[in-house]
């Protein structure tokens, strides 16, 4: 059974049960020689250039300045000259933006958001993990998430939906008991991992932002017939600003992009079970 077989979470509304993850080069070196480093040809050293220590020296303090500009940087919250400009080209994958994403958690989920492309970006990928994890297949823990992630308005029709998508035979098919839990032995996995974020609308109180994914989900454990597999996607979600945070309105789903499989050794349930388990997650930022 493919991996879109198994998630009962899809589609540009709730409740669509056909796909497993729907979840509601090279470096440039300069190789510098210090003065006095070589012999001078008659078995002693020259004696050391008092302008090249000068120019070794205000490298390194130039380079200390550097550092020091980044990391005060880096701890600062938002200000006019390291806003994020709404017209940059590009991704910027690793460009600092100076603008505090993340203010706080509701719960274990973050919140408090930028009023802004760059918080929304934040807030999706943010979300995607948690309607992406194994908690969606608890009732109560489901409930707390859609209270935590979803505008209040929408609130209702996710959470009917996902109660009829979460359903016995829906368990069963992804290899857990009726209830949900994991078969005695076994681990459940279902973890979503942002790759990067891109909104494709954006205003002051909207935006729509796609999340690109990868995710594992199967059953950890000696003998499973459900496997950790993993897979990849494109989650596209409308946030809308509610009450100083931003908030999911609908969620969507397709696959890939996907890359070409390497050549890794599969794990045994065992490691990824403990990888799952001993490695904690992260709060994504733009």
């Amino acid at each position: 059974m493919s991996q879109g077989d198994e998630r009962g979470y899809g589609g540009n509304e709730p409740g669509r049960t056909d796909d497993a993850y729907s979840t509601l080069g090279g470096t440039r070196q300069t190789r510098t020689r210090l003065p006095g480093g070589d012999d001078d040809g008659y078995g002693r050293r020259p004696t050391r250039s008092s302008r090249s220590l000068i120019m070794v020296v205000g490298v390194v303090v130039l380079l200390i300045a550097a550092i020091a500009f980044a990391n005060q940087g880096g701890g600062r919250g938002s200000d006019d000259g390291n806003e994020k400009k709404p017209d940059a080209a590009g991704a910027g994958p690793t460009a600092a933006t100076g603008t505090k994403p993340v203010q706080g958690k509701n719960g274990t989920i973050a919140s408090g958001f930028a009023h802004d492309e760059q918080g929304a970006q934040s807030a999706a990928a943010n979300y995607a993990v948690a309607l992406g994890s194994a908690d969606m297949f608890e009732k109560a823990k489901r409930d707390g998430i859609l209270d935590a992630v979803i505008a209040p308005a929408s609130i209702g029709k996710f959470r009917t939906t996902l109660d009829k998508a979460y359903s016995t035979d829906f368990f069963r098919n992804v290899g857990l008991n009726d209830d949900g839990t994991p078969p005695a032995g076994f681990a459940f996995i279902s973890r979503t991992t942002p790759i990067g974020t891109k909104a494709t609308k954006s205003s002051v109180d909207s935006a729509t932002v796609e999340v690109w994914c990868s995710g594992l989900i199967g059953l950890a454990g000696e003998g499973s017939t459900k496997p950790v597999t993993d897979g990849w996607f494109t989650i596209t979600m409308e946030l809308q600003w509610v009450d100083g945070d931003w908030k999911a309105i609908t969620h969507s789903q397709k696959d890939g992009p996907a890359p070409v499989g390497g050549d890794n050794r599969a794990s045994s349930a065992d490691e990824i079970a403990g990888a799952v388990n001993g490695f904690g997650g992260f709060t994504y930022a733009r």
